[in-house]
């Protein structure tokens, strides 16, 4: 015990004999609430203090002090309490037990405030990136890696903080010690119950470094097509086109192939298909096609192509493409291409629509015998 203490100890000791007619419980009562209100009124200074000393500082150091406000006060009062128990009158035995109830808390203490300082940095640093603009590829790729490794960094100072407060319990002390090596409670049995929550914690670290996904990506997983819209430390939640929501493990996007159409860039190539009868004019559709293109508010101004790509026994399949500025405008580009290039066959150029055409015996006023019988005629109007 230091000798400051010591002396306290006395002096406390020596005054309390003068109140020997008191009960002991109310003499270590008057000086547990002495101690707290010590602590209470020394935590107003120290917090008026580092506020001034933090005054003129950037952002984070201010953030930092007034996010530790309630932290730092339990974290005197404890102090307050713990020297009050030891002056006090109180017998060795119930002393040693709440000092050692106290260093709990005091570590468990610097764990909360070290997660504070944590969460400080992430806001500070996502300060500076703004995902609501269109071109946010770079903000989606910091706000992933700080949530993830913010997360992970949390685990991991929660197993910390935790492991060394059972290290000062006797009777907890082997747990301590097994926590902080990784091992578990109880050996290979929390080993192996841990090995899932490990599993994602590396691949969670993977995904945060190598970043095969980020928050609001567009992605393809198990046949579904959403967007990435949260992502935690075990698992990642898509949000599907029709507003479900997918729960993935984060060892999935390590382990198992997926699509991802906003890896590089938001830009996209989207297809729409068509079968057109021989006949078509090919070239009056591409103009058409063009037109509708051009014309369009989705349309980035880089591609666009129509290409006949098949040849049936019946058709003639068009594919035509058209490039844009993110995978929803995509969308809503091919289905306008295949709405007005479908009215512009219907309205001005039918004779691009496919046709079933049966062949005559020459002569004969009935079909061939195995021929198909020819659709009734198509009557405008």
């Amino acid at each position: 015990m230091p000798p400051e203490i010591i002396v306290v100890t006395r002096q406390i000791r020596a005054l309390w004999h003068r109140f020997d007619w008191l009960p002991e419980w109310a003499v270590i009562g008057l000086v547990l609430l002495v101690f707290v209100g010590g602590g209470w009124l020394t935590h107003k200074i120290v917090f008026a203090i580092l506020r001034r000393v933090v005054r003129n500082k950037d952002l984070f150091w201010r953030g930092v002090v007034e996010r530790a406000r309630v932290k730092l006060r339990v974290l005197i009062i404890i102090i307050g309490i713990g020297i009050g128990v030891t002056v006090s009158p109180m017998d060795p035995g119930p002393s040693e037990d709440i000092r050692s109830a106290l260093l709990f808390l005091f570590i468990l203490t610097l764990g909360w405030m070290a997660s504070g300082v944590l969460d400080m940095w992430s806001v500070m640093h996502l300060k500076r990136y703004n995902i609501a603009v269109e071109d946010n590829l770079l903000a989606r790729k910091h706000l992933t890696q700080t949530r993830i490794l913010q997360r992970v960094a949390k685990v991991v100072l929660f197993i910390v903080t935790v492991g060394l407060a059972l290290m000062t319990i006797a009777g907890f002390r082997q747990w301590g010690v097994s926590l902080l090596a990784s091992a578990g409670v109880v050996g290979i049995i929390a080993g192996l119950a841990l090995q899932p929550i490990l599993t994602n914690m590396v691949a969670g670290i993977q995904i945060a470094l190598t970043q095969p996904i980020r928050l609001d990506d567009a992605v393809i997983v198990e046949n579904e097509w959403g967007n990435v819209e949260e992502i935690t430390s075990t698992y990642v939640v898509v949000k599907l086109w029709d507003w479900r929501r997918m729960v993935l493990p984060l060892s999935y996007f390590i382990t198992k192939p997926f699509q991802n159409w906003t890896r590089e860039n938001a830009r996209l190539i989207g297809v729409a298909f068509f079968y057109v009868d021989y006949e078509a004019p090919i070239d009056r559709l591409r103009t058409a096609f063009e037109g509708i293109v051009k014309a369009s508010k989705h349309w980035d101004g880089d591609v666009q192509v129509m290409q006949v790509t098949d040849i049936t026994e019946r058709v003639l399949q068009v594919r035509c493409l058209a490039s844009a500025r993110s995978a929803p405008v995509a969308f809503d580009l091919r289905c306008e291409i295949r709405e007005k290039l479908m009215a512009f066959m219907r309205d001005e150029c039918r004779e691009a629509l496919p046709r079933d055409r049966i062949e005559w015996p020459q002569g004969s006023d009935k079909p061939a015998e195995g021929a198909v019988s020819p659709p009734a005629p198509f009557v405008p109007g």
